[in-house]
């Protein structure tokens, strides 16, 4: 049985990190967020959320904070600069002072915190009053085609297979928990809504390859099959997947994204 692993950066970047940009600047732009604030990124990775904020919202500052000491090196390394910084830490127990940062993020992480409450519970004590705390998460059991396509024939060949697969196991990543998550953490104005990207791969060999990896519970659990079975699993999808004329496979990729208002001093005494 696979299991998963978040370490190596760039097999990350090729399997999903380079879907995580175009995901990144739409919830920017939801986010609307004006220049000049001071930034944290939860769950950072590879950088792709951090990167985005440098390059969008015009920021003071961004802190990028990651279990992964082999991401959080990636991130350093591609997106480190003088107004962003990168650590290694829990989102359950961050880094950080109170009411320290003005906008709290958390892009395609939420789900694999062990306690999500915990985290969104820290995301309301590091906001200043009135900040933004947001987060989007992929919509697994519906909208992330490419890993839906894979856990689907998955399940066909093996049937344990299923208990690996991200649209059963994380209930998170649909509206109505993550609105219940931001409104229990104390967080006011909650709204959600879905973000839509293109997913689109040159041929069948640029969808395959990135799940040989082994970065994420897909790519781990091709990585513990036995080559014929491996040979199985890529044979049948490659029958599965919709191929255009010219050989690409044009998918879609959905996120949830939450936002939401910290109390202000007034509120909070008020209340």
């Amino acid at each position: 049985m696979g299991h998963e692993v978040w370490a190596d950066g760039e097999a990350y970047e090729a399997y999903v990190g380079r879907w995580s940009r175009p995901v990144a600047e739409e919830f920017l732009r939801w986010l609307d967020v004006p220049p000049g604030r001071r930034w944290l990124d939860v769950g950072c990775g590879t950088g792709a959320l951090t990167s985005t904020i440098l390059a969008r919202a015009e920021p003071a500052h961004v802190a990028g904070v990651d279990r992964s000491e082999g991401f959080v090196a990636h991130a350093r390394t591609r997106v480190g600069g003088a107004r962003s910084a990168f650590h290694v830490g829990d989102a359950r127990s961050l880094p950080l002072p109170d009411r320290s940062v003005d906008v709290v993020v958390s892009g395609l992480a939420l789900n694999f915190v062990p306690d999500p409450a915990r985290a969104v519970a820290e995301f309301a004590r590091v906001v200043r009053p009135a900040g933004v705390a947001a987060a989007y998460v992929w919509d697994y059991a519906e909208g992330m085609a490419m890993m839906r396509h894979f856990w689907d024939a998955a399940a066909e060949l093996g049937p344990s297979a299923a208990a690996l697969d991200e649209g059963r196991r994380f209930s998170v990543c649909e509206p109505e928990p993550l609105r219940a998550l931001w409104r229990d953490a104390g967080l006011r104005t909650v709204s959600v809504q879905p973000v839509e990207v293109p997913t689109v791969f040159a041929d069948f060999a640029d969808y395959w390859t990135p799940f040989l990896g082994g970065q994420g519970s897909a790519p781990g659990y091709v990585r513990s099959l036995a080559e014929p079975d491996r040979a199985a699993l890529r044979d049948l999808l490659a029958t599965r997947v919709p191929a255009e004329p010219d050989g690409s496979i044009r998918l879609t990729a959905r996120a949830w994204a939450v936002r939401g208002t910290a109390v202000g001093r007034t509120a909070a005494q008020g209340s």
